[in-house]
């Protein structure tokens, strides 16, 4: 038996069976509903409101998630809540997140090279066949113009060469990558040697356009990672490929449409023709080098997680249905292990860490946060699962970088904030959760353990304190009142928000440590850390030491480097050797994994509560 199910506002219905989650029910209907949490009933973005049809009455999950206002009123998890009957349902996610900020500004670090990209255009001038006497065609005409290239011509060259060949008296524009034919166009088209940069994250994606004649960026676009519809972290998205047949294939097919409509974007702010990008590097983290490729991320879920391939990959375009020139070499860097992939070797690069002479720490802090520490003498690196509270997820009323989050906060005889462009607040993002954390924390609301207090350890206005809310041990204090908020609603923070804070932060600073012990140096050893990604560059550096998100390093050899893993990727599409050494630097880095680390273990419990007091460490002192 088939039940319709039909949901608004788009009007799109679809049959399935009962017992099937409304959330699965969207995905039949082909929308793109948001699945932050990977259908764990931990978020609120999958929200519906069911309009007609019997339900089992609200799960636990969601009366933790959904107010009993929402309840009443028919709005549940989509993840949680299956089908029983013919039904209707109106779509509801909790934020409508716009104007997404997105870091796609990289830090050029001073570093100078010359452009050696492998392409090359030449102009030249053939003849079409003009008798059967002279027993030759249409490619011998255009080779013989241009002695030395390959002979080797791809099927998607051979088919252009007819038509080109008789337009323009013959001139042509051939594009050469390393001796390889890749385009043959009509005409001269030489000043247009475009190329594009991906870094591929869990959560956004970011492209760059660059002409490759000048190495100059003309187009800088982003955009949300399209998977989240699946999951907002890796394991979710390695989860539903495993769940689905035909998840793999899925999660590919959205992070190709993403690249394509970033593409898109590209090419109409720099007014340059797409099927004139003869090159792409693509980094991002192993699960995603793999969804790129339509590789299943399955085994990367499981024990050893161990990559399909680390080795560095080039196909052409068309193989992988991105929108540029047919033959242009899709080139993806290489990958160092399971959880560590091509955007740490990027980060890398752009950092120079590899010819460092002192010891330095780059970090890149996202929802699958890396870790590299080293100097010219050898590098180490690790894979710190964060999880994506900095990004909102799992948090009450969290959301990401977008309009309306809580993006600073401060508390003195008041709480202040400031949200992202300037209008009433909605949610609070991952900078703002950071600073809310130090300021309870030294404003005596919140004490060590992340225990928010009924009773604040020291003295605090009326203010603040009427902002303490205490029913028995659930806890919240208020961050925005509803007359405050774009929803009406009380922006707040909870215990359980906290105890989310508390193990990412954990799994960051304890990845630092780690490395710093493995390495078999002392905190204070570390002459530089650098924070890399748009999180890592909009948050406080003060707050970050104040919870422990970071060790109690100077602030001064803390430092925000941009979007590293985007600069590096733009470093590799220019510089043929840069993509040489990322494949050698690969052979010679050593990863720690730290789910068998009993070390880890330890210094992760410890990292887990915030600091009493910050002692800053800028002398050799034991990590």
């Amino acid at each position: 038996m088939q039940l319709r199910v039909t949901f608004h506002p788009e009007g799109r219905a679809v049959f399935v069976s009962p017992g099937t989650s409304f959330l699965d029910a969207a995905y039949e209907a082909e929308l793109d509903v948001q699945a932050i949490c990977g259908r764990r009933g931990r978020c609120t973005s999958c929200r519906m409101k069911i309009i007609r049809g019997r339900v089992e009455p609200p799960t636990d999950l969601e009366r933790q998630q959904l107010s009993e206002d929402d309840l009443r009123e028919g709005f549940r998890l989509g993840c949680q809540v299956a089908v029983q009957e013919e039904s209707v349902a109106h779509v509801a996610p909790l934020v409508s997140e716009t104007s997404f900020r997105i870091l796609v500004e990289g830090d050029s670090n001073g570093l100078a090279m010359p452009l050696d990209t492998g392409l090359t255009k030449r102009v030249v001038v053939a003849k079409a066949p003009t008798t059967e006497e002279h027993q030759t065609s249409d490619v011998e005409e255009v080779l013989a113009t241009c002695p030395g290239i390959s002979e080797t011509l791809s099927l998607e060259v051979i088919r252009a060469i007819p038509a080109a060949l008789r337009q323009e008296r013959g001139r042509l524009t051939l594009t050469l990558d390393e001796g390889r034919l890749l385009a043959v166009e009509p005409g001269d088209t030489s000043e247009a040697l475009y190329g594009m940069a991906f870094d591929i994250g869990t959560t956004t994606v970011v492209g760059y356009l660059l002409d490759l004649r000048t190495g100059a960026r003309l187009s800088a676009v982003s955009g949300l990672n399209p998977q989240s519809s699946y999951g907002g972290d890796l394991m979710s998205r390695i989860k539903f490929a495993q769940d689905d047949p035909a998840g793999a294939r899925k999660l590919h097919g959205k992070i190709i449409q993403g690249m394509n409509e970033l593409i898109a974007n590209a090419c109409r702010e720099a007014e340059v023709r797409a099927d004139r990008i003869y090159k792409a590097v693509v980094v991002g983290n192993t699960c995603m080098h793999h969804l790129v490729l339509g590789i299943t991320p399955l085994f990367l879920g499981q024990a050893p997680y161990a990559p399909v391939l680390r080795r560095p990959v080039s196909l052409p375009a068309h193989r992988l249905g991105l929108h540029v020139q047919r033959e242009a070499r899709v080139e993806l860097l290489p990958n160092i292990a399971g959880f560590v992939g091509a955007d740490t070797v990027a980060m890398i690069l752009a950092t120079q860490i590899y010819d460092a002479p002192t010891v330095r720490v780059a970090v890149d802090i996202g929802t699958n946060g890396e870790v590299v520490i080293g100097s010219r003498q050898g590098l180490m690196v690790c894979s710190a699962p964060a999880g994506p509270a900095f990004e909102g997820a799992q948090i009450k009323h969290g959301m990401r970088g977008a309009m309306g989050a809580i993006d600073q906060l401060s508390i003195s005889d008041r709480l202040s904030y400031h949200v992202i462009g300037e209008v009433p607040p909605v949610g609070i993002c991952g900078s703002g959760l950071i600073d809310a954390a130090a300021a309870l924390l030294d404003a005596g609301l919140m004490d060590a353990t992340g225990r928010l207090q009924a009773e604040p350890l020291r003295p605090v206005s009326d203010d603040v304190r009427r902002r303490i809310v205490a029913e028995g041990t659930n806890r919240r204090v208020i961050l925005a009142f509803p007359d405050e908020t774009g929803t009406g609603e009380a922006i707040v923070l909870t215990q359980q928000d906290i105890r989310e804070l508390q193990l990412a932060k954990a799994a960051i600073c304890s990845g630092i440590l780690m490395l710093i012990k493995e390495m078999g140096l002392y905190l204070g050893d570390v002459e530089d850390l650098s924070l890399a990604g748009a999180f890592g560059t909009y948050l406080n550096r003060s707050s970050a030491r104040r919870i422990g998100l970071i060790p109690p390093l100077p602030l001064e050899r803390v430092r925000f480097i941009g979007n590293a893993a985007g600069f590096g990727a733009q470093l590799a599409l220019l510089s043929r050797p840069h993509r040489k050494l990322a494949e050698d630097l690969v052979r010679s880095i050593r990863h720690v994994p730290l789910a068998t680390n009993l070390s880890f273990m330890d210094i992760f419990t410890g990292a887990i509560n915030f600091p009493q007091q910050i002692n800053v460490v800028d002398a050799p002192v034991q990590a």
